[in-house]
């Protein structure tokens, strides 16, 4: 607790000094913080976190159940190289000894989502008419419907790619919130992230030596 020192004149011209005690008004400071936290808790509530759904494939523990085959013409295998390149081929790679040759793309809207929009064409045009309809026939719908029948049709789709994303020893953590993304952009339903092999490895060591600027 502070103290205010006053001077008090004495007879014979010598002054004492007087001691008092203070006072602190609370009162301003228990309102600036009813008013702190009412913001707090108001901004808390209307903000949302920013989430990526991701939808896991369920782990197969039983040797007696069948794995599921992935089909080569729907197979796209995307891999994340270094300095944010990316590369793909179609399909997998039938003799190591002689592996097709990767193409390179970028990140950009007409780079590996042109790919993907093509591949999955079918499934993007109902998507995007079912989204069109719905904001001139019921423009009030919540976003919650909109997306429960928007997996009603992913769920149903049977035609679109099959994406196998692996990650090059030197490529970015960010690239792969990158891919994800454009995954979610262009209603890809099948997509997992695997382990990259030696043969793919090179691949890509082989893709660097050759790569130009201008992505093909």
């Amino acid at each position: 607790m502070g103290e205010i020192i006053q001077e008090e004149k004495q007879k014979g011209g010598k002054r004492r000094p007087k001691k008092h005690s203070t006072h602190i008004d609370m009162t301003p400071m228990v309102d600036l913080m009813c008013l702190l936290i009412t913001f707090f808790m108001l901004t808390t509530a209307f903000s949302k976190s920013k989430v990526m759904e991701i939808i896991l494939p369920e782990k197969i523990d039983d040797p007696n159940i069948e794995r599921p085959v992935i089909q080569d013409s729907r197979t796209i295998n995307v891999i994340l190289g270094p300095e944010n390149k990316i590369f793909w081929y179609p399909g997998r790679v039938k003799d190591s000894n002689n592996p097709p040759a990767l193409k390179e793309t970028d990140y950009s809207a007409e780079g590996i989502r042109v790919l993907l929009l093509e591949r999955n064409k079918l499934l993007s045009k109902k998507v995007i008419s079912f989204k069109e309809q719905m904001v001139k026939e019921n423009p009030t719908m919540s976003r919650d419907s909109l997306l429960a029948n928007i997996k009603r049709f992913k769920k149903a789709d049977d035609s679109g790619p099959i994406v196998l994303i692996k990650a090059y020893k030197e490529s970015r953590y960010a690239n792969i919130v990158d891919i994800i993304d454009e995954m979610d952009i262009c209603s890809v339903v099948r997509y997992a992230i695997v382990d990259i092999n030696y043969v793919e490895e090179k691949m890509v060591q082989t893709a660097m030596a050759g790569s130009t600027t201008t992505p093909k």
